[in-house]
């Protein structure tokens, strides 16, 4: 069965470094990934690293433990599922943060997945949600940036 791809992508006016460090911070997390309800380190993690787990739950009720399986910071991060629902046979995740200019990153998020049978016959539609849900994630990620850092030059 062949891999489900797709990317999404924002731009943030704000450095490389500050939303990568952001975004692999799992105390502040849920301060922007609306799609999640819980998101947390596990096996004694206190950071996200290379082979560290988390164990996160989307909204929806489904959970997944992932382990990183790159983290180059300031530049991009992957993770693979090991554990997870039913319906992905696999999943993979990276998120790329490439700086256009200083103070202007781009977000890429790309997820790669393989569903089981039946799910795989509703690939389209589980496709379509998931990206809808990436997209949504990314704005809240760049709209939650902005408040921060307005919020910290009022300090």
């Amino acid at each position: 069965m062949e891999s489900i791809k797709f990317t999404a992508t924002i731009v943030i006016n704000c450095e490389p470094v500050v939303v990568f460090d952001y975004t692999q911070d799992y105390k502040q997390r849920l301060s922007w990934d609306t799609f999640l309800k819980k998101a947390d380190l596990i096996e004694g993690a206190t950071k996200a690293e290379k082979g560290v787990k988390a164990y996160c739950v989307a909204k929806n009720g489904l959970g997944m433990v992932t382990e990183y399986v790159t983290f180059n910071r300031p530049k991009a991060t992957a993770i693979k599922m090991t554990e997870g629902p039913f319906m992905f046979k696999s999943f993979l995740g990276s998120w790329t943060f490439k700086e256009l200019k200083p103070d202007s990153t781009e977000v890429i998020f790309l997820y790669s997945f393989k569903l089981r049978f039946p799910f795989n016959l509703f690939k389209g539609m589980i496709k379509k949600s998931l990206e809808s849900n990436v997209k949504q994630r990314l704005v809240d990620l760049k709209t939650n940036i902005k408040l921060k850092a307005r919020f910290a030059n009022q300090i």
